[in-house]
């Protein structure tokens, strides 16, 4: 390894560190104008599991509903609708969602997976009557009709509607559509005749999820939850993924927002637009059952609900790419795919080869090694420009070196003599580093892809139970601070392989000499700290692409003569020696003839400084 290429690798693994620890999740606090006071003065409704009311209760709360006090007594029944995906039950008092399974997944314990359940998760309407009374839906009872099977876009569909009469031909009507083979829930809204009963621009739909855990590792369920949410102005956007509390007013039309976990998602998103909304997240760090908190009051426009009737979609399932990216509306930015070009990187490269490998292979060990070989064949030009650069460096040693002797310990006409003979030799100082920097798009991307893909869910490779977190090889009974309680073997390999390919290219190239060959074995040990935690597949994808690297290195040795290279660089001088006469300066000259006005200007203020 010589010196460019140390730097290449000292700036990826800077930019590395900086990554994960600022760019992986965004803690920024936003700040929006207050929203309307519609949505700061309704009343989330508070989570507790109740008794099924008694005929006391009702009338009590008939009696608070005035016109709507008909729909205020009933019997709750439970209707559920079901597809190759999710069973989503639903209930008559107040027409809601009262649970949401994902039949194809489990808990990190192997229970059956419960998205949404009546303990946890609230959703409600809430409305202003003219006399001043706040209405709920789930103060109200409302009859569902038969499930009718349908089509829609050529999707099979089951629909339920439920309604509660008011009297006088007016009511209430709720429409709950499931489609064929997705995990959507289509949600319609609609009040017949109710025009002179309703007061306000808005009704408030509210909804508080208490997020239970779902993964083993906690604390990083806390860092990849957060509630995310799309204007229909400026797009995408979330909350942030810290701890704190913070409150989120939009006072803009916002199209969907949704409650995001590490794999999963649960949201709502309008067909046209809510006119508004206010966010709310909340940890409680010493409660070990609940995640987070997260609550969204938005707005619905009365005009839609009275007129024809508002619309939306409910979503309830995984954050998967190619499930996400057909529901529209930057509704796939709930999986992190990382920032900019690293999101493209994933999208374009990565997502479509992981894609085709899982559909003819079963074992995701297997996938990421082939996945390996497939970035490491398509950067092979620059692993063999890196390697070749190295060899450059290596054949011009024994003149760098006799002008460091010559020289004395003057760094300034080192540099300067140095770069002089790499003009000379047509050598570019920066080829060594620059094919490392062109690899960062990739090693981000990676950062993104194994921590956030959730095919790698509770899938098994060697010792590791599940590949999207880290594999506990042996478990300590203390916690060493930035490491951790457990020791993760993929990473110890991951880190021993780095070694060794420092190691041998150390060996190869003596230019690697005190602080700069300390610091290129102490990288490797920080990435140990860094990534004892992290998802097991990326720590292995990391240690296959180390050896693969060091198999490939090897194998350009057999094929890189020196005495070649040698000559190359000698055929080199010689042309640039006729090239002088007729062509410009060429990069090196420039930066050459920079350290050389440097030079003089600093002599100048020795001079200066010695004449006072």
């Amino acid at each position: 390894m010589d010196r460019n290429q140390a730097i290449g690798f000292g700036l990826i693994a800077l930019l590395l560190l900086a990554y994960s620890f600022f760019f992986a999740g965004t803690d920024e606090q936003a700040t929006t104008p207050q929203a309307t006071e519609q949505v700061a003065n309704v009343e989330q409704a508070p989570l507790t599991t109740t008794a099924p009311d008694d005929s006391l209760a009702q009338a009590k709360r008939a009696a608070t509903l005035g016109s709507f006090a008909t729909a205020a007594t009933g019997q709750a029944t439970t209707t559920t609708l079901e597809n190759q995906n999710i069973r989503v039950t639903l209930t008559s008092k107040g027409g809601q969602v009262e649970e949401v399974l994902l039949k194809n997944y489990k808990t990190y314990q192997g229970e059956p997976l419960v998205l949404f359940d009546k303990e946890s998760n609230k959703t409600d309407v809430a409305f202003t009557t003219k006399d001043g009374k706040v209405i709920k839906l789930s103060d109200l009872y409302f009859t569902a009709s038969e499930v009718k099977k349908g089509t829609d876009k050529d999707v099979s569909t089951q629909v339920i509607t439920f309604r509660a009469d008011v009297g006088n031909g007016q009511y209430i009507e709720q429409t709950y559509t499931l489609y064929d083979e997705t995990f959507q829930v289509g949600y319609a809204l609609h009040f017949e005749g109710l025009q002179s009963q309703l007061s306000g621009k808005n009704l408030t739909f509210t909804w508080t999820d208490r997020i239970k855990q779902l993964e083993r590792d906690i604390k990083q369920n806390r860092a990849k939850t957060t509630l995310n949410y799309a204007t229909v102005e400026d797009g995408y956007d979330h909350l942030s993924i810290s701890e704190e509390k913070e409150t989120l007013d939009l006072n803009e039309p916002v199209k969907w927002v949704a409650n995001k976990q590490n794999f999963f998602t649960a949201g709502i998103i309008a067909d046209e637009a809510f006119a508004g909304a206010k966010l709310q997240s909340e940890t409680n760090p010493a409660d070990t059952t609940i995640v987070k908190t997260l609550a969204t009051q938005a707005l619905i426009p009365a005009d839609d609900v009275l007129k024809g009737g508002a619309e939306f979609m409910y979503y309830f399932g995984p954050n998967d790419y190619k499930i996400l990216k057909n529901i529209g509306d930057n509704f796939e930015k709930n999986l992190d795919l990382g920032w900019g070009i690293f999101a493209w990187v994933n999208k374009w490269l990565i997502i479509p080869a992981f894609d085709f490998l899982e559909n003819y292979i079963g074992n995701y060990g297997i996938i990421i090694i082939l996945l390996v070989l497939y970035i490491k064949t398509l950067l092979f030009p620059l692993t063999y420009k890196s390697f070749y650069s190295m060899a450059k460096m290596k054949v011009l040693k024994p003149e760098i070196d006799a002008i460091k002797e010559r020289n004395d310990g003057d760094m300034q006409k080192t540099q300067m003599e140095t770069m002089k003979l790499y003009n000379e030799m047509g050598v570019n100082p920066l080829s060594g580093c620059i094919p490392m920097l062109l690899q960062i798009p990739i090693l981000f991307a990676m950062f993104n892809f194994f921590p956030n893909s959730i095919e790698l869910r509770q899938e098994p490779f060697l010792w590791a139970t599940d590949l999207s977190t880290y594999d506990v090889f042996a478990k300590l009974p203390f916690t060493i601070p930035f490491y951790g309680d457990h020791v993760s073997m993929f990473t110890l390999l991951m880190t021993a392989s780095t070694i060794l390919y420092t190691w041998s290219n150390n060996q190869m190239n003596a230019q690697m000499q005190g602080a700069m060959k300390f610091y290129s074995y102490l990288m490797p040990v920080i990435f140990m700290f860094v990534l004892n935690s992290f998802p097991a597949g990326l720590s292995f994808y990391y240690f296959v692409s180390n050896m693969v690297t060091f198999g490939q290195q090897a194998i350009i040795r057999r094929f890189v003569d020196e005495g070649k290279v040698r000559a190359k660089l000698e055929d080199n001088k010689e042309k640039r020696k006729d090239k002088k006469k007729t062509g410009g300066p060429s990069f090196t000259e420039r930066m050459q003839e920079a350290m050389r006005l440097a030079a003089e200007k600093e002599q100048q203020k020795k001079n200066k400084g010695a004449k006072k």
